[in-house]
């Protein structure tokens, strides 16, 4: 059954769960680190400040329960947030992120799934630190970027995408960071920073190829996950396009865009991807043969070995071989 709370209450909760209120590695109260409620979960969630305006927080929770929040229209500040894929750096899942410009975020439903592995990266910055990169007196900033700062009573800007691997790398070395305190919070900010040059490059040529953002429903949101899981539950004979649409209880239309919005593929490249990386990990004993582990996945040997390379850059069979010398070694 789920629970149904409030998003204030549920930060709320959240926060005074952290009774000692973990401080991370240090005593700088400028990085803490909050444990989930046992009563809800486990995992944690991190807030650094980098600087006045410029907050930077790390998640990695798991619901015990479904969690669904209600939350209503309130002040948002510019953010960009990535959600990592469950064994990330190691999974071959795409990246997807969103990108919000200042304003007002609307209210609405989300849901928490229990036992699903719930992990972000997310900045927040006021429109006054945006502005102070304009070189110029009145923190104008230039014309293709105006739209990130919104009219404070209107609704904000939002545009989904996928990590470059670019991203990608500012990504792990921001989770890797090796310093702290002062020196952490330097090279934390230079990788924030990073992460938004990187995002406004995108951003520039989204905005000159005019491309249409999909507003999604939170029972939409829903659907797009269930067909996911429709998808993972037939690796060796997956539903077509359109008996998945109708499977999940969507359109057709509705499923191909909101799919990319969410998970930031295709739903048959994000199955494509999936597969291999369930074949790399059966690779990893001795249990099928290379063949039966193409079958499993419903992959003809031939392809299978084709797409593993392309993917892996080795052959199966090499994998498996070198995956053995590195288990001896060891």
């Amino acid at each position: 059954m789920a629970i149904a709370l409030s998003q204030d209450d549920y930060w709320t909760l959240f926060q005074e769960s952290a009774v000692d209120r973990d401080v991370a590695s240090t005593a700088d109260q400028l990085d803490i680190t909050r444990k989930y409620s046992s009563q809800w979960g486990h995992g944690f969630m991190r807030e650094i400040c980098l600087r006045e305006g410029l907050t930077l927080d790390i998640a990695n929770y798991q619901p015990h329960d479904d969690i669904i929040t209600h939350s209503a229209d309130r002040e948002h500040p510019l953010e960009y947030s990535f959600n990592l894929p469950d064994g990330y750096p190691s999974s071959a899942d795409a990246i997807p992120y969103h990108l919000f410009g200042s304003g007002i975020a609307p209210g609405g439903r989300e849901k928490q799934y229990a036992n699903q592995r719930i992990m972000w990266v997310s900045v927040h910055i006021e429109p006054e630190v945006f502005r102070s990169f304009a070189g110029n007196p009145s923190g104008q900033v230039p014309e293709a970027l105006q739209h990130l700062i919104g009219d404070p009573n209107q609704k904000y800007y939002v545009r989904p995408g996928q990590a470059t691997p670019a991203m990608h790398i500012a990504l792990q070395q921001i989770l890797q960071c090796p310093y702290q305190g002062f020196t952490q919070r330097m090279f934390l900010e230079s990788k924030v920073w990073e992460l938004m040059a990187l995002l406004l490059e995108q951003e520039a040529e989204t905005q000159q190829g005019r491309q249409p953002v999909v507003w999604l429903k939170p029972d939409d949101v829903d659907r797009i996950h269930q067909a996911k899981a429709i998808l993972l539950q037939h690796l060796n004979n997956p539903p077509s396009l359109t008996q998945l649409a109708r499977q999940a209880g969507l359109n057709e239309c509705t499923l191909k865009l909101g799919f990319r919005q969410v998970f930031g593929t295709t739903a048959f490249s994000y199955l494509h991807h999936y597969r291999l990386e369930q074949a790399r990990q059966l690779l990893t004993t001795d249990e099928m043969s290379v063949t039966q582990v193409a079958q499993s996945i419903g992959f003809a040997r031939n392809y299978f070995t084709k797409a593993f390379r392309q993917k892996f850059g080795c052959t199966p069979l090499a994998y498996r071989k070198g995956h053995r010398v590195h288990f001896n070694i060891k």
